[in-house]
This record gives C-alpha cells, sequence and structure tokens, in this order.
C-alpha cells in the first residue's frame, strides 16, 4: 500500500507491469507553512497537476531549500507524463532530477527511502534499468521493509540482465556479419585475381598459336596468279628451248664448213 502519515498525500501509479507506487506528496507542515505549497496540495488533490506544479515553482521561488515544495513538485511533474504522451519522457526525466535535487538534504530524514523510491519509479518509466537497480537498492538500505521497493528492484535487474543478453548478441551477431563480409570480399578477390590469372594465359597462348599457324602456312594463290606463274614458266621453258636449237643448229652448220675445207 502507499506510505501514509497523516497529512501525507497518497497516490497510486502501475508502471512496467509492476505494481508500483511513488511516494506520496510531503505536506507543507513538514517545512514552513507556504501559502503556495498549500495551494499547490489542493490542486494536486485535484488531479489539477499542471496549477499544482506552478504553485510549487512560486513555493520555491521564496525557499528553495522546502522539502515540500520539491518533492511535490517532482511528484506533479511525473503525474502529468501520464496524459502527455508526447512528453512523458521529458516530464519524467525532470521528475527524477527534482527529486535528486534534494537528496542529500534528504539524508537521515524519514523520507529519504521514499525519494530513492520515487528515482526508480522515474528509471521504471525511462526503461533505465540500470539506475532503476541502484535507486530500489538505495531504498532498500534505507527501508528494508518496503516489498514493493524489493519487487522493483528484482524487476528492474531482471531487465538489466536481458538487456546486456541482448547487447551482447547483437555484439555477436554483429561481429559474426562483419566477419562473413570479410570472407566473402576475400573469396571475390582471390575469386578476381585467378579469372585475371586465366586470362593471361589464355591471351599468352592465343600469341603462341598464332605465331606458329603463321610459320606453317603457305601463301594461298588465287587461280589468276597461278595461270600467270604457268604462262611465264611456259614462255621461259620455250625460250630455252629456241635458244638449244639455234645453238645447234649454228654448230651443224660450222661443222658442215669444216668438211668443205
Amino acid at each position: 500500500m502507499m506510505k501514509n502519515s497523516g497529512t501525507i498525500m497518497s497516490w497510486v501509479r502501475a508502471a512496467v507491469a509492476v505494481s508500483v507506487l511513488l511516494t506520496s506528496a510531503l505536506s507543507a507542515s513538514a517545512q514552513t507553512d507556504r501559502r503556495e505549497v498549500r495551494k499547490g496540495n489542493r490542486l494536486y488533490r485535484g488531479d489539477d497537476y499542471r496549477a499544482a506544479e506552478v504553485s510549487y515553482r512560486a513555493g520555491l521561488l521564496k525557499d528553495s531549500l522546502s522539502l515540500a515544495a520539491n518533492c511535490n513538485l517532482g511528484n506533479s511533474l511525473f503525474m502529468q507524463s501520464r496524459d502527455d504522451v508526447s512528453s512523458a519522457e521529458k516530464l519524467v526525466t525532470a521528475a527524477r532530477d527534482q527529486y535528486g535535487k534534494v537528496e542529500s538534504v534528504l539524508e537521515g530524514s524519514e523520507h529519504l527511502a521514499d525519494s530513492y523510491y520515487n528515482m526508480g519509479l522515474c528509471d521504471m518509466n525511462l526503461q533505465d534499468w540500470k539506475s532503476g537497480v541502484e535507486h530500489f537498492r538505495k531504498s532498500l538500505l534505507a527501508n528494508p521493509a518496503d516489498i514493493q521497493a524489493k519487487e522493483n528492484y528484482i524487476y528492474c535487474r531482471k531487465k538489466l540482465e536481458d538487456q546486456q543478453n541482448q547487447d551482447q548478441n547483437q555484439d555477436q551477431n554483429q561481429n559474426d556479419e562483419n566477419q562473413d563480409n570479410q570472407d566473402n570480399q576475400d573469396n571475390q578477390d582471390q575469386n578476381q585475381d585467378q579469372d585475371q590469372d586465366q586470362n593471361k594465359d589464355n591471351k599468352n597462348q592465343d600469341n603462341q598459336d598464332s605465331d606458329g599457324g603463321n610459320q606453317g602456312q603457305q601463301p594461298q594463290l588465287t587461280p589468276q596468279a597461278a595461270q600467270q606463274m604457268l604462262q611465264a614458266i611456259q614462255a621461259r621453258e620455250k625460250d630455252t628451248k629456241d635458244k638449244v636449237d639455234k645453238a645447234k643448229a649454228l654448230e651443224a652448220k660450222t661443222r658442215e664448213k669444216e668438211k668443205n675445207w
């Protein structure tokens, strides 16, 4: 149930699948009686948290150390986050910061455990599990009998472990993916080098075949060129035969003259 002591206001807040209670707003009587703080408490009880915030801030202008104004301002900010989804994260963060401002002032106070509880509740809404574990742990150190603080501490610790395991798995998957990409790149580079070497060998072989083929081939003649060569050969043979016949005739004539002498 809620922490309630006489004039302290109380309210219930469920968050993150765990029944959690934000500590009650402090009574103005806990500090110097301030009109603005009392007005803020009335507005707070009427669920007008935005107007209550304005009154608490006005009270802090007169007494910046007012525990009631500081803590109740944090509560009013937190409660506004329920209805203002677009600004919920900003409001909860501001509420947590507000509780932290009076942390040192509350040292030794009966409200110290509640202050840490409030900050832990903000952590849960922000899914800041690491901070939640720490704040609920401090709340339990100040008030070991707080069952709800213990439940929220266990819940935050479990969520933190899940988050850490997930981060580790993501890192491992990323490393595996990077390694696969590197292996694929290495294989592509190797295949490319092999293709280049093969193309080079094929080109050299083609050049060798071309040179050898040119050396073994005989020039090809067209039928017309072959006919011309044949005619030239026949003409040379006829010319040679005429010269031979002429020489024989001259020799025979010379012998005949010698006989007549």
